[in-house]
């Protein structure tokens, strides 16, 4: 798809080790990639993710219209953020949705090219860009080794099924999805809707509430994507050493 955006590198954390594995996480609306630096730093403070490099792309400014028009970064226009669960659903912007997908595959693909496998590669983010995850990496036609969504729900849920590859890819790839119980902004029926309808296509997702949670972070979800990323992307270094002994 042609695109006049003008794009930002994103923000890289290389591997402090061997380069084995890739994680993109991707931002909400109104935030950038420097604003989850602070969690790549969290997750590697046990120097369990030494093989991965995190990848945190900048989404460009654009004209939101539950911003009055006004411009900010986003994946994709949002026409309504009322706490209303069916809100998000109507009148999605499909054209930048598609645009953004486009992107991160195009950032996945770079991976690849370097010489990582698409089975070492996790995809996430948080809000839009978890949404903008469960939406790149269940239409990807590679096979990715998870993915991540906080605080976020399925776009075009109403004809999602008909915008995946076929054969699809990604249909047993593990999908974290995580939700505070309080949050107005992405309301949590729609987070729990959206699992409820993606557990009924068929995809291997797991729900976790975090009780009391607005539309945010907390310590327990950060070290939760951690295992997740720990489970899904191991170590190989020191595999690959044992099999030359």
């Amino acid at each position: 798809m042609a695109s006049g955006i003008r794009r930002a590198a994103p923000l890289v954390f290389p591997a402090t080790s061997k380069h084995t594995a890739t994680v993109i996480f991707i931002h909400g609306l109104g935030d950038t990639g420097h604003g989850w630096a602070s969690a790549v730093e969290n997750w590697r403070r046990r120097q369990r993710l030494d093989e991965v490099k995190f990848i945190l792309p900048h989404a460009p400014s654009i004209p939101i219209t539950c911003n009055w028009g006004m411009r900010m970064p986003g994946w994709y226009d949002i026409k309504t953020i009322d706490g209303d669960a069916e809100s998000l659903r109507k009148d999605e912007d499909e054209p930048g949705i598609l645009q953004s997908q486009a992107y991160f595959h195009e950032l996945i693909q770079k991976e690849i090219d370097s010489g990582i496998p698409a089975d070492r590669i996790v995809i996430g983010g948080f809000s839009q860009g978890g949404a903008m995850s469960i939406f790149s990496g269940l239409t990807a036609k590679v096979k990715l080794a998870g993915i991540v969504a906080l605080s976020s729900y399925l776009l075009l849920s109403l004809k999602f099924s008909d915008l995946v590859p076929k054969p699809e890819f990604n249909k047993e790839t593990p999908i974290f999805m995580a939700h505070g119980d309080k949050d107005r902004i992405v309301n949590f029926e729609l987070g729990k809707k959206s699992y409820d309808l993606l557990k009924g296509m068929g995809y291997n997702a797991t729900f976790k509430v975090y009780p009391g949670m607005e539309h945010s972070a907390c310590l327990e979800e950060l070290d939760d994507v951690e295992a997740f990323l720990r489970e899904r992307l191991p170590p190989q270094e020191n595999n690959e050493a044992k099999s030359e002994l």
